[in-house]
């Protein structure tokens, strides 16, 4: 039996969705080595965020107090003691920017070898991790020749741990050197903070590089009007300055949950995707048949952007 240490993640107070998720992840994996889910919760409200996460697969939470908010030397030396103490086979991080943060330093301490931005795992052969490559279109498998490892999974592609759990909660008595604290969280400065809330829209109407050229938005927010919708961009625009960065969907924007998604002229890579594949229906309209956004699209008009999104906004006008 190996037992297995899950990371959770929260930001100004409030779990991250990704903190869910990794409980899931770990569980895949303890499963199948037939030990325990053991899970690092450190900084911030960590009494109620145990709460929060007592969830069915967690077998052992452990809390540790120290400062409010995320701290790389604070992180990296509590899993680094914590991995010392429990002896995990397998130690699961989010895939996300703090997640990064400490990974590697963590990984390099405790000798265990990286994997980074796991969407799959398989264990029935030595540990496996399914990575995608050049854009999400092709996947890879990366054998783990080591019996132990730690894996960072990306947000989004394993679904969140439910259930009332079990768990024993324990406070964690770890030894912080304040000397090698090198940072602390000053405060939060939003980014591009605008008139509009993309997150709460119920219909998106997203465009992507496809457009070729600012002006062209005009067609693009007359359709949005007819539809009532708010409008979204993939990254390429927002980096031409052409909208805010509150417009912003994928990993580096937001995550966007709209009851209706519709993507116009996004080829559909993975860090866009990330933050818009929980929509409930997508609607893709890109000339290019195997643009990876039909992968994941429940409706795809191949065709001239330029002469259907006219066409929508006349019939829904």
């Amino acid at each position: 039996m190996s037992d297995v240490l899950a990371v959770a993640e929260h930001r100004r107070g409030e779990l991250r969705d990704v903190s869910f998720e990794v409980i899931t992840a770990s569980r895949e994996l303890a499963d199948a080595t037939g030990g325990d889910v053991h899970l690092a919760v450190i900084s911030g409200d960590v009494d109620g965020f145990a709460d929060e996460l007592n969830l069915d697969g967690v077998d052992l939470i452990h809390t540790v107090e120290h400062g409010d908010e995320f701290n790389h030397g604070v992180y990296t030396q509590t899993l680094t003691q914590l991995v010392d103490d429990c002896g995990p086979q397998y130690v699961v991080t989010p895939h996300t920017v703090n997640g990064l943060d400490y990974a590697p330093a963590v990984a390099q301490k405790i000798d265990y070898p990286l994997v980074t931005d796991a969407i799959g795992v398989d264990t029935n052969d030595g540990l496996t991790i399914t990575r995608e490559l050049y854009n999400g279109k092709t996947e890879a498998t990366v054998a783990v020749s080591s019996d132990h490892a730690l894996v960072t999974v990306r947000p989004g592609e394993w679904p969140p741990a439910e259930g009332d759990g079990s768990a024993t909660i324990e406070a964690f008595d770890v030894t912080i050197d304040e000397a090698a604290v090198r940072s602390t969280v000053k405060g939060f400065e939003e980014v591009g903070a605008g008139d509009v809330d993309i997150s709460e829209a119920d219909v998106l109407v997203s465009v992507g590089r496809g457009i070729q050229e600012e002006e062209n938005l005009d067609i693009i927010f007359d359709l949005a009007e007819a539809l009532d919708a708010t409008v979204s961009a993939s990254r390429p625009i927002v980096d031409n300055g052409w909208l805010p960065q509150d417009r912003q969907v994928g990993q580096s924007g937001k995550k966007v949950t709209p009851d209706v998604y519709l993507a116009i002229g996004i080829s559909g890579a993975v860090q866009h995707v990330a933050g818009m594949k929980g929509a409930d229906t997508i609607v893709a309209i890109n000339d290019d048949p195997s643009a990876p956004i039909y992968d994941i699209a429940d409706y795809g008009i191949v065709d001239d952007l330029f002469d259907v999104v006219p066409a929508l906004t006349e019939q829904f006008g």
